[in-house]
């Protein structure tokens, strides 16, 4: 493992970045995907709560991301896209349910798809084949995209034993700075994490209501 990443020890401090939540300094996005590229977990700022992420195909990362979640191989992991085009490249989306995403993305949203062959296989839930996608709308998230040139593997973050997502930047390095390589402090989170939608069956299915209105993806069915 790549020495520079000294995860979960005490003498390993995470980098902390202000980033300003509309005007995203550049120089700082860059840095930050840097340590994205090189193996490191970052804590960013969505346009729902904050969130955990790393490169899409590092599995040491990604089993990063499991422990301090406490997720199985069951739990579908979020791809964060920068727009609907590439939204497509990784999951199987029909006409109908394109339009339909369409009409209310960039948003609070995540849906549950089922997956192309461009989803590294340790993403995908281990016996439906799906996974999330979202495509947010947020200037340091859309940067950070921008930046990394494809979509940055997510999961709200919720601690194991919270019941709600960590809104405060500085809490969270307090409580992550041994854990993760980087906290991106982008101003407060909201409390409540992105609603997901399974359209991955027949109908769709409220699998969380968060910060998004389900209501068009649940009356469309």
């Amino acid at each position: 493992m790549n020495s520079l990443w000294r995860y979960e020890q005490d003498d390993y401090v995470s980098q902390f970045f202000q980033i300003h939540a509309e005007n995203p300094q550049a120089r700082l996005i860059k840095q930050a995907v840097e340590i994205i590229r090189k193996g490191g977990v970052v804590v960013y700022p969505t346009d729902s709560a904050y969130a955990l992420g790393c490169q899409i195909g590092n599995k040491a990362a990604i089993e990063r991301v499991r422990r301090l979640r406490g997720l199985d191989k069951t739990h579908n992991f979020t791809l964060m896209c920068c727009d609907m085009s590439q939204l497509g490249l990784y999951a199987k989306v029909d006409t109908g349910t394109f339009r339909l995403l369409k009409a209310h993305v960039p948003g609070p949203y995540t849906f549950i798809l089922n997956g192309t062959r461009e989803v590294p296989r340790l993403l995908l839930h281990e016996k439906r084949r799906t996974i999330g996608l979202r495509v947010p709308d947020h200037a340091i998230t859309l940067a950070l995209l921008a930046e990394l040139g494809e979509p940055l593997m997510s999961v709200s973050l919720i601690l194991p034993g919270d019941d709600e997502p960590m809104t405060d930047p500085y809490e969270i390095r307090e409580r992550l700075e041994h854990h993760v390589d980087l906290v991106i402090d982008g101003g407060f989170g909201d409390l409540k994490a992105s609603t997901i939608i399974d359209l991955s069956g027949d109908e769709p299915e409220l699998v969380r209501e968060g910060c998004g209105d389900p209501t068009p993806f649940l009356v469309s069915a």
